[in-house]
């Protein structure tokens, strides 16, 4: 009995390290120095080909404007290994990490609110509340999306 349930935990087990990432890290996203993440939310689709993405408000008080600030963001994930690439619409930029793995969007807090308002995207309320704080605080802020990338 002892050997069955050895040999079942085992075999449990197999193939275990091969599953592709299904849920991102933030600590992958290389940031512009100065940067904040002041709120994060992770939302998972349950569906056939489960996975998780993580949206971000991030702040940089070093920046008077959020177009510096999104623009130096595309640097630096391009100084990184990044690939840019365009965003999900006209507003957003997007980027894909060395390898695939990883998909991220991004763009200025003003441009989230207008298309979350328009209705072009939904965000979590805790998200659009956050970047309605950082427009009315003057801060220099971004939306975020992180996702599994294609690979």
């Amino acid at each position: 009995m002892l050997l069955v349930v050895l040999l079942v935990v085992l075999l449990a087990g197999c193939g275990a390290a091969s599953k592709p990432q299904r849920t991102p890290a933030v600590s992958a996203v290389p940031l512009v120095p100065g940067s904040k993440v002041v709120k994060q939310v992770r939302q998972c689709d349950q569906g056939s080909r489960a996975y998780c993405a993580i949206d971000l408000v991030v702040v940089n008080p070093k920046y008077a404007s959020s177009d510096l600030f999104a623009k130096d963001e595309s640097q630096a994930l391009k100084g990184s290994g990044w690939s840019l690439a365009d965003g999900d619409t006209n507003l957003q930029s997007g980027a894909n990490s060395p390898g695939h793995g990883l998909r991220l969007t991004y763009t200025t807090a003003v441009g989230d609110l207008r298309e979350i308002d328009l209705g072009a995207i939904n965000r979590p309320w805790p998200i659009t509340y956050a970047l309605s704080n950082s427009m009315f605080d003057g801060a220099a802020a971004m939306s975020m999306r992180l996702e599994v990338g294609a690979s």
